[in-house]
């Protein structure tokens, strides 16, 4: 039975796919996938994102319509075949996203009723939340990334 099992080299098993991804960098190797997603903490909470989605968070005060905001907490970033982990975020230099402020809504009116058994007290109090919308803009991997531009970019997680 010895001679039935024979041990080959990687390079010869799977070709030289596996050894030409094994000398490139990991962000070169994110680079080449069509699609990419980051998970980051925005408003103290994760989300799964992607580009061009729409997020509503929320309401950030400080930011008008049409403003950028700068992610700086990503924890992940990944494609279908490859993920870099940040411990606990990733570097400023792995991963660049922006997000816009596309608008600032109301959700929808929750009434609370607050009574005291055998009081006969009954009082219903009304009120909606405010939200923020934004747009999550492309995301510039490695050395893709431009500097920053100070105008309307605010740093926000």
């Amino acid at each position: 039975m010895a001679g039935v099992f024979r041990f080959s080299s990687p390079s010869r098993l799977f070709g030289a796919r596996l050894a030409s991804s094994l000398a490139a960098s990991p962000l070169d190797l994110l680079r080449s996938q069509p699609s990419h997603y980051i998970i980051a903490s925005i408003v103290g909470h994760r989300h799964l994102l992607a580009p061009r989605d729409l997020l509503t968070i929320p309401r950030i005060h400080d930011a008008r319509v049409g403003d950028r905001l700068l992610l700086s907490e990503v924890h992940e970033l990944g494609s279908r075949d490859y993920t870099i982990r940040g411990d606990p975020i990733l570097p400023a230099s792995v991963v660049r996203v922006e997000a816009t402020v596309v608008e600032h809504t109301k959700g929808r009116m929750e009434r609370i009723v607050k009574f005291k058994k055998r009081k006969h007290y009954k009082k219903t109090v009304e009120h909606k939340q405010t939200y923020t919308r934004i747009r999550i803009g492309p995301f510039q991997i490695g050395t893709d990334i431009a500097p920053v531009e100070t105008k309307n970019t605010q740093s926000y997680t």
